[in-house]
C-alpha cells in the first residue's frame, strides 16, 4: 500500500485552476455579494484578474457611488484570491493589514480587479491589488500583508 504521506502533492495548471473557480459550489456569500467572477490567473506571475458586478441595490452610498468599504472588500478579494493561486491552490491568506488609496468614484456595473503577490516569504506575503472601472480607469489600488496558511489548518 503507498504511503499517501509521502505521494507528490498534485501540480494543478493554470487552467484547471480558473476551471477549479468556474465550477465552484461553495462561493462565498462575501464573493457573491461582490458579483466576483475569476477572468485569468498566472501562478508564475502570481496574479488573477477577477471581475465584479458592482449592483446599485447593494453596494451603494447615498451619492449614489460604490462605498469605499466594497471598493476595500473587492481589493481584499483580489489579493487574497492571487495568494491562493501562487500557493497552487494549497494555502488561504488571511489579511493581516492593508493600505488602500481612492483616486475617482466607482460606479455600478462591471468593474475589473487586478490581484498580484509582490513577494511570497516564508511565513508572510506581501500583495497589491488595484481595483479599474468600466471605462479603464484606475479607481482604487491597495497594498496588504497576508499570512499564508494551508487549508488543512481551517479543516474541522
Amino acid at each position: 500500500m503507498e504511503d499517501v504521506a509521502s505521494a507528490e502533492p498534485l501540480v494543478l495548471t493554470d487552467e484547471a485552476i480558473l476551471e477549479r473557480f468556474h465550477r465552484t459550489k461553495n462561493q462565498p456569500t462575501g464573493s457573491q455579494t461582490l458579483g466576483f467572477h475569476i477572468v485569468s490567473v498566472c501562478q508564475a506571475d502570481m496574479t488573477v484578474e477577477v471581475e465584479f458586478d458592482a449592483k446599485a441595490e447593494l453596494l451603494l452610498n447615498p451619492m449614489k457611488q460604490i462605498q469605499g468599504g466594497y471598493l476595500c472588500a473587492m481589493l481584499d478579494e483580489c489579493m487574497s484570491v492571487a495568494c491562493m493561486v501562487a500557493s497552487g491552490m494549497t494555502c488561504v491568506a488571511p489579511t493581516l493589514e492593508m493600505k488602500t488609496s481612492f483616486f475617482r468614484p466607482g460606479t455600478p456595473g462591471k468593474l475589473r480587479g487586478v490581484g498580484r503577490v509582490a513577494k511570497w516569504g516564508r511565513q508572510v506575503a506581501f500583495t497589491e491589488g488595484e481595483i479599474y472601472g468600466a471605462d479603464g480607469k484606475l479607481l482604487a489600488k491597495a497594498t496588504g500583508t497576508a499570512i499564508p496558511t494551508p487549508f488543512q489548518n481551517y479543516k474541522k
